[in-house]
């Protein structure tokens, strides 16, 4: 076990530097002045040359790629602050958001799975499978401006925005992010419920699941101790590709409600040009989705020792 998450902590750091090599490169291509950007666009240009020199970057690419990579996550141009606080206070908030989301979906998803499997090719699977598609090609910004409409608008049942007032309690705080939630739910449950029906049925037609019930296993002990514990592996994978989507995809969701998590830094980056802050934004939602791929990694070998056994030769 020690050298199969030794030899997935290798590759997820050879692929954390490449990400950053990337996301730097990317950074110098795109058509930004830091020094224009941090004195307005009325300063002299000598006023703006000179800042770019104290920043360095008219210096090699090399020598600017160590520089910022040494110096991460680096100073806002926006701000003119350090980029660290800034980008872990929302992305605390952005994991809020995305908790408060996994916490309703993967249960709902997974129990929706499961329900369709047992009822494979009767109206309860097609229900549940038209439903999970249906959700699935509704776009969050058009789910989210029909439940700020009816629910907070119309109705005046929840606040417009996610961020509720400072020094809010907890029972406050999940009201404010209700709405938001609502749409996420809806995009993965179809993913989840889908995973999960795929994994359950081949576990049903296996094997060891034929062979329990010829001994005479009782079907609900045969699924709770055999067929749930293989049916939920390839979910497991299917949740841990989403968590990057729930940490770093969250721009329209945030934007449209207004919360202050690390897809609106984003979104204000870009359109700001605060090349930093965007490049920092970037590479912190790669860590966080490496390290989330190597729970599932160490998870998924615990639930399938073959997985492990395979992965360390």
């Amino acid at each position: 076990m020690v050298r199969f998450i030794l030899k997935r902590l290798g590759f997820a750091l050879i692929t954390l530097w490449i990400l950053s090599v990337i996301v730097f490169l990317l950074g110098q291509v795109l058509p930004s002045d830091p020094g224009r950007s941090i004195l307005g666009p009325l300063a002299a240009p000598s006023a703006v040359r000179a800042l770019d020199h104290q920043l360095g970057v008219d210096k090699p690419i090399l020598t600017q790629y160590w520089h910022w990579i040494s110096n991460f996550p680096g100073t806002s141009n926006q701000y003119q602050a350090p980029i660290g606080p800034i980008l872990t206070s929302a992305l605390g908030r952005s994991l809020k958001l995305a908790i408060f989301a996994f916490i309703i979906v993967v249960p709902l998803g997974i129990f929706g799975g499961v329900v369709s499997a047992l009822n494979a090719g009767n109206p309860v699977d097609r229900t549940i499978s038209v439903v999970g598609q249906t959700l699935l090609t509704v776009p969050e910004f058009v789910s989210g401006i029909v439940l700020l409409v009816v629910f907070a608008v119309a109705l005046g049942w929840l606040p417009v925005t996610a961020t509720a007032p400072p020094g809010s309690g907890f029972f406050t705080q999940l009201k404010y992010l209700i709405l938001p939630v609502i749409p996420l739910v809806m995009i993965l449950f179809g993913y989840i419920a889908r995973m999960a029906r795929v994994g359950t049925i081949e576990a049903l037609d296996s094997d060891y699941a034929r062979t329990a019930t010829l001994k005479g296993l009782p079907r609900g002990v045969m699924i709770r101790r055999h067929v749930l514990r293989n049916s939920l592996l390839p979910t497991i994978t299917v949740i841990a590709t989403q968590t990057g989507y729930l940490i770093g995809g969250l721009v329209v969701v945030e934007v449209l409600f207004r919360y202050q998590g690390i897809g609106s830094l984003i979104y204000n980056a870009a359109t700001q040009h605060d090349i930093p802050m965007l490049e920092a934004c970037v590479l912190t939602i790669g860590v966080v989705y490496m390290l989330v791929t190597l729970f599932a990694d160490i998870l998924f070998s615990l639930l399938n020792p073959r997985i492990r056994l395979k992965a360390a030769e």
